[in-house]
């Protein structure tokens, strides 16, 4: 057979469904074996059922053909797992409503903008690996004008921005040349409508970014809602009206206080800018951060460490001091700054290591503008007197590397600082220097030109130092306060790198009395209000926090939940159930079969598991999956016996298991059993025994799980639980006469008994769908400690 063929068939006995999976990469397979093939997957899955059900039959077809393939995808039915939920636009395009919102209006399809993204991102995950002219055909067929044929290259570019992608983003230039070009020949299409052929090679070089975009595979998904929040912040910093200018340099005290802008760039070149954003100024103090990470990168940070330490000083940036051995406390204060300058190309002329630096700065800024301001440097080194004590006293105590000219020539010192005052002076704005900040964030790559400018160690090493350095005498209080790396200058600039998401510049030239910018300072504490940009933010519980993480994807909050729930319920880890439960996650969850984490314990035999989410967290004992498929019967096709005993007297309390429940076929007796499944009877809970000193009785362990929780919950505000627990306790006072310890008995004749004699039950306690719990405490009787049973059931190891 010239090509090959995969068939997997469901292999649970109860399933009524066939699922046969077919990937054809030839189209030269001979239809015999097609039908041979599925012949034989039918023919042993009927073998395998004692009673034939209707047989439903469902086949998915994938081809991987070197030309267009001669097959239609087949569609996929509404109760597959990959079909489109048209009723939930977020979980079906993975879009925020209004990004959704946004794209209809410029599409020109507001209600039918749901199915049309869901369709188009999902064929262009099946192609991303696949040839791209696939890919350019899909986004062709998106960005159709209605009723036409013509595509409409002014709405794409319209999307694009909605997701944070500027026109003027160099990842984009060659798609805006060829249009350039296109324009130029036609003279017709000033309108930027074009047929498919045209579209399609206008977009061709940039199909990988923009179909990476359209699957809003963006480290920020939710764009336009994370900007709306940005915009309110930094609205809210702007009737600040408290600093002032630095005075010690003409350039910088004649500065409009008022000026205020701000800059953000993501590790995936989103960009967002308000304000005074495209205002220049020197970068100061900022400067020190990119001229260490651009040397450590040329001569490595071991020897760079040689001349200057790690620590924070304690002490003004300017103070003539050193540390115990005799160097700079760190790079980020002047001393240390003079002497990373000193080791930019030693060898080489004034003019050549200048020039060097200047080009190092534009390819961190992916070829944004990147200045020198003349009046500044002179400024600058008119009042350097303290900063040539400095220099003098360093030199005194031989700071500076072996091979540098301030040994060697009569100027070398000079020379020096000049260079140090140059970089100093350079000339930049918010929306370049965001995208600087957004290169160390990204690991040393640009990310619009992604050309690695700088090491992986350098930044990071860097990233260290202005987190416990950058704010001048306030670095320790902005590390507990923000927890992000920082770096600010006199001038009123301030950048903000988050790792791995983004980079922030912020300008305001009012300084406070430690030498930041006013403004910037309060944009940063109302950032982490917000978002969880905090380094430690992930320790906080998320009952114990509001804030947003603008990084999760639609949906994606839900998927860990369930993937932790399932796997601990999968290895019998009652701790971790426990402790998600009191942190108020929702344990009851489903999967998109429709099972939960009673239906998986019971599959893999963990009997406790099972008795702590019927009793405590209230799993209904009879929830169906996909297919119609109980716990009971995972516990039973998996011959899990004590589960399937605890899980048979929940489904059918007036029965009794037969001896041969695990040999004979089972459909017939089940459907004889569940004629009974209306006769509701009160079944409690055989845990453990009242006298086991390691375990407590699943209504202790009930009411101290319950209590905790509340403490838990009432102490951050959150009264979710005081319903559920003020009836637990009015129950227990109306109905209270089970005691904790031993549970009664169900002997055969289906009456519930203890030590002998009959006990009260309620009828009404069954449904585990309405009840936390299927029995009552004594209204006089404690709630004994919490504690993780240390013995397992003997079933709990398989």
């Amino acid at each position: 057979m010239a090509g090959w063929m995969d068939l997997v068939y469901d292999r649970r006995e109860n399933s009524s469904k066939l699922t046969l999976t077919m990937r054809i990469v030839s189209i030269k397979t001979n239809i015999w074996w097609v039908f041979r093939l599925f012949y034989n997957a039918t023919k042993r899955f009927w073998s395998r059922k004692k009673t034939l059900p209707t047989l439903k039959i469902v086949i998915k077809m994938s081809m991987m053909l070197p030309e267009k393939g001669i097959f239609d995808a087949l569609k996929v039915e509404s109760n597959d797992p990959a079909y489109v939920n048209r009723d939930d636009p977020a979980k079906a395009t993975q879009l925020d409503e209004k990004s959704l919102a946004f794209i209809g209006d410029v599409l020109g399809r507001k209600k039918s903008v749901v199915p049309l993204m869901a369709q188009t991102i999902n064929q262009l995950t099946l192609v991303q690996n696949e040839k791209m002219e696939r890919a350019a055909e899909l986004i062709c067929n998106l960005f159709k004008l209605p009723h036409s044929s013509d595509c409409s290259f002014f709405r794409l570019i319209k999307v694009l921005k909605s997701f944070g992608l500027r026109d003027n983003d160099p990842r984009l230039k060659p798609m805006f040349d060829r249009m350039k070009k296109h324009d130029e020949e036609n003279e017709d299409s000033r309108q930027w409508a074009m047929n498919m052929e045209q579209f399609k090679e206008i977009i061709f070089p940039c199909t990988i970014l923009i179909s990476r975009t359209l699957r809003n595979q963006l480290i920020i998904p939710s764009w336009i809602e994370f900007t709306q929040a940005i915009e309110n912040i930094f609205n809210q910093c702007k009737d600040i009206q408290e600093g002032e200018n630095a005075s010690y340099i003409p350039q910088l005290a004649r500065q409009s206080s008022q000026n205020w802008g701000m800059s953000i760039c993501t590790i995936d070149g989103q960009r967002f800018s308000l304000g005074d954003s495209k205002k220049n100024f020197c970068l100061q103090s900022v400067s020190k951060a990119f001229n260490y990470a651009i040397v450590a990168s040329e001569i490595g940070s071991t020897f760079l460490h040689q001349y200057v330490g790690h620590e924070p000083s304690g002490r003004l940036f300017n103070e003539i001091c050193l540390d115990s051995n005799n160097m700079p406390h760190n790079p980020l204060i002047n001393a240390g700054a003079i002497v990373v300058t000193s080791m930019i190309k030693p060898t080489n002329s004034m003019s050549d290591r200048f020039d060097f630096m200047l080009k190092q700065y534009r390819k961190l800024a992916g070829g944004g503008h990147v200045g020198f301001d003349n009046a500044t440097f002179l400024s600058e080194r008119d009042t350097a007197d303290r900063n040539y004590a400095l220099s003098y006293y360093m030199k005194e105590y031989r700071c500076f590397p072996d091979e540098s000219t301030v040994y060697e020539k009569a100027k070398g010192l000079r020379e020096e600082l000049d260079l140090y005052f140059q970089l100093c002076s350079l000339e930049t704005n918010c929306d370049t220097a965001a995208v600087m900040a957004a290169t160390l964030a990204n690991g040393g790559i640009c990310p619009l030109t992604t050309e690695k400018c700088l090491g992986s160690r350098p930044c990071r090493d860097i990233l260290s130092l202005m987190y416990s350095c950058g704010m001048y005498d306030y670095s320790g209080k902005f590390a507990f306060q923000v927890g992000l790396p920082a770096k600010s200058g006199v001038s009123g600039t301030l950048i903000v790198v988050i790792p791995n998401v983004m980079g922030i510049a912020l300008y305001s030239p009012p300084l406070d009395k430690t030498g930041n910018s006013c403004r910037g300072v309060a944009f940063c504490k109302k950032l982490v209000e917000k978002f969880n940009f905090h380094n430690y933010d992930s320790l906080l519980h998320p009952d114990d926090s509001k804030k947003i993480d603008p990084r999760r994807r639609i949906g994606h909050r839900e998927t860990e939940t369930i993937v932790q729930v399932m796997y601990a319920a999968k290895n019998g880890d009652l701790d971790s159930l426990r402790r998600m439960f009191m942190q108020g996650a929702d344990l009851r969850t489903a999967d998109y079969d429709k099972r939960t984490a009673l239906h998986v314990s019971a599959a893999e035999g963990k009997t406790k598991v099972c008795k702590f989410l019927v009793n405590v967290v209230g799993i209904p004992h009879d929830s169906r999956d996909r297919w119609g498929r109980y716990p009971l019967d995972d516990a039973r096709q998996f011959k899990h016996k004590d589960a399937a005993n605890y899980l048979f007297r929940l489904q059918y309390p007036t029965k009794k298991m037969p001896e041969n429940w695990f040999e004979v076929g089972g459909d017939l007796l089940v459907s004889e059993l569940e004629t009974c499944s209306d006769k509701e009877s009160n079944v409690n809970d055989d845990y453990d025994s009242g006298e086991d000193e390691n375990g407590q009785g699943i209504m202790g362990m009930l009411t101290a799980d319950l209590e905790k929780r509340e403490w838990a919950l009432h102490a951050n505000g959150n009264s979710e639980i005081d319903y559920q627990v003020t009836r637990r306790k009015s129950m227990n006072a109306k109905h209270g006469q089970v005691p904790f310890g031993t549970p009664p008995v169900i002997k055969e004749n289906g009456h519930p008994t203890k030590n002998g004699h009959h006990t009260p039950t309620n009828n009404n306690l069954m449904h585990h769908s309405h009840s936390f719990t299927n029995g009552y405490s004594n209204k006089h009787s404690s709630a004994r400690k919490l504690s993780s049973p240390n013995e397992q059931d003997e079933d709990d190891t398989d």
